[in-house]
């Protein structure tokens, strides 16, 4: 059972860690203090709410419409914010945002966000990617001029259209494609691979050490050989996938129990849904921010719930052996595993007293003047007129797990 950090609990950090981990921060996440010791262990000791702002559906930004802000990194070297939009290329071109984020007062304000610039996404022709031809979902600065972005697929298409991890340049000029793992691939069937919108939305770089660094991403929800969706009352089987960023080779997996969906939806058949939206490595020992978002269509509000976890994976098996979690069929158990250890941060409209848009974006920024650091989320607003592009921004305060 996950324990739960109690919010804005005040705790007293030494000066000694402080020292160790202050220097740890860059724009690539939060940096592993080799000379501190290499496989040092960071945990969440406390956050504070230190502003939100929201942009309202239909911003226009240099002929494109701002939304659909599924992912956001940080780019320490420039001091910039990169935010892919979740737009298949149907509303304006496939595309990431530049913008700036102030908050060298600490607090996050209205006109605190500027965007600086829109960059089109481009195949490995060099040219703008069709309309409806890929999901685009996750975004991370690898190193300086690398980015990484995903698409979740689009298995209900006849064929299906693949996920997948690509890397580009700033100009958005993509130069490499990873090998996705066979499992993950759809058939047309629906008996293997992503599920529809359950593929592979979140995407984040381990703090590097050497040439040892990891971009890990997961699949929302379960795979479809791995057991049910998310549903009411009902857990799912999500797969957090490592690739070694050296090679581009996939080398372990991990799985992550996603709850059951939060609340029932208008009626018995509207849709519903839950997944692991982001993960943000905090160290090389297997800790993570992970970002988990439940929908339900006619629920109170926008019909939201987000969590916030603390995960670990260092005791967790390692399941990328395994071509199903079900090999025997669903009727019989699961193979034998230990998930990921998930430990509850914040539910953002119970601890934050928000209402919560589709968030499923994160990010740390560089440091606060008081030495904590900005955790920055960001939704998707879906395009929708309902909705908009919601920034919650946290001063959270790290310690040593160890």
């Amino acid at each position: 059972m996950s324990s739960r950090l109690r919010s804005h609990s005040p705790i007293v950090l030494i000066g000694l860690i402080m020292a160790v981990l202050l220097p740890a921060i860059t724009g690539f996440g939060v940096q592993d203090a080799t000379a501190q010791g290499r496989n040092a262990q960071l945990t969440v000791a406390s956050y504070e709410l230190i502003g939100t702002v929201s942009i309202p559906t239909g911003t226009q930004f240099e002929d494109t419409e701002i939304g659909g802000l599924s992912s956001i990194t940080y780019d320490r070297r420039r001091d910039v914010y990169y935010a892919i939009s979740d737009d298949q290329g149907t509303i304006d071109p496939v595309r990431y945002y530049t913008l700036s984020i102030d908050l060298s007062d600490g607090q996050l304000d209205s006109g605190d966000i500027t965007f600086l610039n829109v960059t089109t996404i481009l195949n490995e022709s060099g040219e703008a990617y069709a309309p409806g031809s890929l999901d685009p979902e996750g975004l991370a600065l690898a190193r300086e001029g690398a980015l990484y972005f995903t698409s979740e697929g689009l298995p209900l298409l006849s064929p299906p259209m693949n996920p997948f991890i690509n890397k580009m340049n700033l100009r958005g000029h993509q130069n490499r494609s990873l090998v996705i793992p066979d499992k993950y691939l759809p058939d047309g069937t629906g008996t293997q691979g992503v599920r529809p919108n359950l593929g592979f939305e979140s995407l984040n770089v381990t703090p590097h050490h050497r040439d040892h660094r990891y971009l890990v991403t997961a699949s929302e929800g379960a795979l479809a050989q791995d057991g049910p969706a998310a549903n009411l009352d009902q857990e799912s089987f999500a797969r957090i996938l490592y690739y070694r960023l050296s090679s581009g080779n996939p080398v372990r997996e991990f799985v992550y129990v996603v709850n059951p969906v939060a609340e029932p939806p208008v009626t018995p058949d509207a849709f519903r849904v839950n997944g692991l939206v982001e993960l943000l490595p905090l160290d090389t020992s297997g800790t993570m921010l992970a970002l988990e978002r439940s929908f339900s269509v006619g629920a109170e509000g926008l019909g939201n719930t987000v969590w916030l976890y603390e995960i670990q994976t260092q005791n967790a098996t390692d399941v990328s052996s395994y071509f199903s979690l079900y090999p025997n069929g669903v009727t019989e158990p699961p193979v034998d595993f230990e998930p990921v250890t998930k430990r509850l941060i914040l539910n953002v409209e119970e601890d934050l007293d928000i209402e919560p848009d589709n968030l499923e974006g994160m990010t740390f920024g560089p440091p606060l003047p008081d030495g904590r650091l900005p955790l920055i989320l960001v939704s998707d607003n879906n395009f929708a007129d309902s909705q908009s592009t919601q920034f919650i921004v946290l001063a959270v305060e790290l310690a040593s797990g160890d």
